[in-house]
């Protein structure tokens, strides 16, 4: 728990840099504030957040020891945390200058260093909700065992969320989906077939899920599963 504790404290440090990049930029160099990457670093967050109120959810409901309401905890903050989560990798696709204008002054090494910060912190903060679901999901299934986040089924997890993440980001990015859209599902879904109707796109939405999901699997296999000990 430490470890993960350490862990979590690593990708808080990293994405309040990343926002003081994004607002120290205006004042710094007089320019307007790209509020978009704002925006963006809120939505990156709130998965975890969404976690953090499931956790004390559950907690309630242990201490009342209502199945009811755990269950109730579980499938909508699961729901919510899935829809939510993409937001988080996206910021890989935002690795670009699409915000520097000719007119500003804002040297280019200072906004190499912000969206590599932004985009980093997309990729930390997504490594990090799979972490901790996957440390839910290995407590509770097997709470007497010293190690059980080497059972192949927690790993099996973690594959499924981030094939279900890049999923998430190739529709934000290709069809401009919002985790939102979801609430009116007949336009969601005649969108998502219309696009798929579409010659090479079933294709293109493979070869952009295997991708980003070997990134995000070395990435998670690098960075995080020696922090934890979990190999």
């Amino acid at each position: 728990m430490n470890s993960v504790l350490l862990v979590a404290g690593g990708v808080a440090l990293l994405n309040i840099y990343a926002l003081l990049l994004v607002l120290l930029r205006a004042p710094v160099f007089r320019t307007r504030l790209y509020r978009p990457m704002v925006l963006n670093i809120g939505l990156s967050v709130a998965p975890a957040l969404v976690l953090g109120l499931a956790g004390l959810g559950m907690l309630v409901a242990v201490a009342l020891s209502s199945r009811v309401i755990l269950l109730s905890v579980l499938v909508v903050s699961g729901i919510i945390w899935v829809l939510l989560l993409p937001n988080s990798a996206y910021l890989i696709t935002e690795l670009n200058f699409s915000h520097r204008r000719q007119e500003e002054g804002v040297p280019l090494w200072y906004d190499i260093v912000l969206v590599l910060t932004l985009a980093l912190s997309g990729v930390m903060n997504t490594l990090l909700n799979v972490l901790l679901v996957q440390t839910m999901y290995a407590l509770v299934r097997y709470p007497n065992e010293a190690r059980p986040l080497q059972r192949v089924d927690s790993w099996l997890i973690v594959i499924v969320v981030l094939v279900l993440v890049t999923f998430g980001m190739y529709l934000g990015r290709y069809l401009r989906f919002n985790s939102w859209d979801i609430t009116h599902p007949g336009s969601f879904l005649g969108k998502l077939a219309e696009h798929f109707r579409t010659p090479g796109k079933v294709r293109e939405a493979l070869g952009f899920c295997v991708v980003h999901t070997v990134l995000l699997a070395v990435m998670y296999v690098v960075v995080v599963a020696p922090a934890v000990d979990v190999l």
